[in-house]
């Protein structure tokens, strides 16, 4: 198959575009730069210049495409607004293009928030969003009823030994202020997956999946993040410190909400819908521990 991913160069995409290559597919990526492009060669894959703006093109691509891989979001989260709209744009010009054509378009999204139980891939969210301006899951699954096969992936904390989801950015905040700070008890949780995991989960959907279904590439339905500032505390040899929700949101700053964050989810139905197992042995918490050098956010 030809497959049109954007994000090819990304976290995830990076590791999407090998996976699917060693499938046997054909891979067109979406980059942004020489350097991007020198990298999908690199691989086997073939690169196309360009970004989430050029609606043109990502019409284009994905027409000529037997499936599209839609992985690319910006997380600038001080224009976070600016960029869930961006992202709204290009999964509908992607998905214009294979109107009427049953052919698979995979959105990454994330994980539904449901307090007091773990979700599961039933969970809908509502149509707006639920405190968020992103509309990723919305948008792709309004295109089934127009012919398109639109799939969802929910993606929890993707982790290997160079990243580890929002982690990093608590890594990162507690290097600066020299304490790794939880909220209360820490009680709190993540759900969590390796890459390299969460690369064969898009490759099963885009083979095997069905229109209008949510997966979860979720491998630890939820990681405390207690025990994830402990961790960076043993990393950085810094002081592990329970603050109170007041005194989270001045040490925090912007990353209050993140410090605070509380889901956990299940891959039940995922795996068994489409056979999908993780197979990656290390955890989120080994990887966050073992990580070599400065993280990079």
């Amino acid at each position: 198959m030809r497959i049109f991913v954007t994000g090819a160069t990304g976290f995830v995409g990076s590791a999407i575009v090998p996976d699917l290559l060693n499938a046997g597919h054909e891979v067109i990526g979406l980059v942004r730069s020489d350097e991007g492009a020198r990298k999908l060669a690199a691989a086997g894959a073939k690169a196309v210049r360009g970004d989430l703006n050029d609606l043109v093109g990502l019409r284009r691509e994905s027409g000529t495409a037997d499936a599209v891989v839609h992985a690319a979001f910006d997380h600038d989260f001080s224009k976070m607004a600016e960029n869930c709209e961006l992202d709204r744009k290009a999964i509908v010009a992607l998905g214009e293009a294979l109107e009427g054509s049953d052919k698979p378009l995979i959105v990454t999204s994330g994980l539904p928030l449901t307090p007091g139980r773990v979700a599961n891939e039933n969970d809908v969210p509502p149509p707006g969003g639920l405190g968020t301006p992103r509309v990723s899951e919305q948008t792709a699954i309004s295109l089934v009823e127009r012919g398109v096969r639109a799939m969802v992936i929910r993606m929890p904390q993707v982790h290997d030994r160079t990243k580890q989801g929002f982690a990093t950015y608590l890594l990162a905040h507690a290097r600066e202020k020299g304490i790794s700070a939880y909220v209360d008890e820490g009680l709190n949780r993540w759900p969590a997956v390796h890459r390299l995991d969460a690369a064969r989960l898009y490759r099963l959907a885009m083979e095997k999946g069905h229109a209008g279904l949510r997966y979860h590439a979720v491998a630890e339905e939820g990681v405390s993040v207690r025990s994830i500032a402990e961790a960076i505390a043993r990393r950085l040899d810094i002081p592990a410190v329970s603050l109170s929700a007041e005194a989270s949101a001045d040490h925090f700053g912007w990353l209050d909400r993140i410090a605070k964050m509380d889901t956990t989810a299940s891959s039940d139905l995922t795996r068994q819908m489409l056979g999908w197992r993780p197979m990656e042995t290390t955890s989120f918490l080994a990887d966050l521990e073992s990580a070599q050098g400065t993280p990079a956010v």
